[in-house]
C-alpha cells in the first residue's frame, strides 16, 4: 500500500477500533492459481501483543482453506469511512483555483499466517462469540442455542475455521491532513451537508484527523 507518512496511522488502539467497527474484511491469499480474495467477518482477538489474532469461517465448499499457500503471508483488508472530496468546498479554489478532487477513506492492512481449524468445539465458540457480539442490543437477541442442536451441528459440519496471527498492521488515513486547516474546515462542513452516515464519519475523521 502507498503509505505517506502524512497519512500513515500506527496507534494499534484505533487500527483495532476500525477493525472492530468494520468486521467484514477482504481477505486476500496465494494460491496455485494466482491471487484470490474473499469477502468474511474476522473476530480480532487483542492477543498476542502487539497486533492480535484474526479468526473466523468459511464455508467447506469454499476452496480457500486447501488452495492458500502456507509460505506467503495472507493479507486482510478492513475498509472504514470514505467520502469523495470537492474542490468547491475549499476556500482556495477561490482565490487560485489550483485545486481538484479527490478521495478520502480510512483502511486497515493486516498481514500474518493463515492456518486452518476444523476442531468443533472451537468453531462452536467462534460463532458463538460472532452471534452474541453482533445480536447484543437488539430487542429480541438471537443465539445460536434458539436453533436446533441438531441443525446447528450439521451447520458446523459444513464450515472450517481460520486463524490469522498478526505479523504486521498497516493504518492509511486519508483525511485531508495535507491541507490548510481553512481548507479543512471546508470540508468538514462540505461533508456535513451531503445527506448519510458516511459522510458524517468522514466529517469526523478529518476533524480527528487535524495536524497542528
Amino acid at each position: 500500500m502507498y503509505l505517506p507518512s502524512l497519512f500513515a496511522e500506527t496507534r494499534v488502539e484505533v487500527l483495532h477500533a476500525l477493525m472492530r467497527a468494520h468486521p467484514l474484511a477482504t481477505l486476500v491469499v496465494l494460491t496455485p492459481e494466482g491471487l484470490d480474495a474473499h469477502h468474511l467477518p474476522l473476530e480480532l482477538d487483542p492477543e498476542p501483543a502487539p497486533f492480535g489474532t484474526l479468526r473466523g469461517h468459511v464455508a467447506r465448499a469454499n476452496p480457500l482453506w486447501r488452495t492458500f499457500s502456507p509460505q506467503v503471508e495472507a493479507l486482510a483488508v478492513f475498509c472504514g469511512p470514505d467520502a469523495y472530496i470537492s474542490p468547491s468546498w475549499y476556500p482556495t479554489k477561490r482565490e487560485t483555483g489550483k485545486v481538484v478532487p479527490t478521495w478520502n477513506y480510512a483502511v486497515v492492512h493486516a498481514y500474518g499466517p493463515l492456518r486452518v481449524i476444523e476442531d468443533r468445539g472451537w468453531l462452536r465458540a467462534l460463532v458463538t462469540r460472532l452471534t452474541d457480539r453482533h445480536e447484543a442490543g437488539r430487542e429480541v437477541p438471537w443465539r445460536v442455542t434458539d436453533a436446533p442442536a441438531a441443525f446447528i451441528d450439521a451447520l458446523l459440519e459444513a464450515i472450517v475455521g481460520i486463524e490469522m496471527p498478526i505479523t504486521r498492521l498497516l493504518g492509511k488515513w486519508k483525511a485531508s491532513q495535507n491541507r490548510s486547516p481553512r481548507d479543512r474546515e471546508g470540508v468538514i462542513a462540505g461533508l456535513l451537508r451531503e445527506d448519510g452516515e458516511a459522510a458524517a464519519a468522514m466529517a469526523d475523521l478529518v476533524r480527528r484527523a487535524q495536524r497542528p
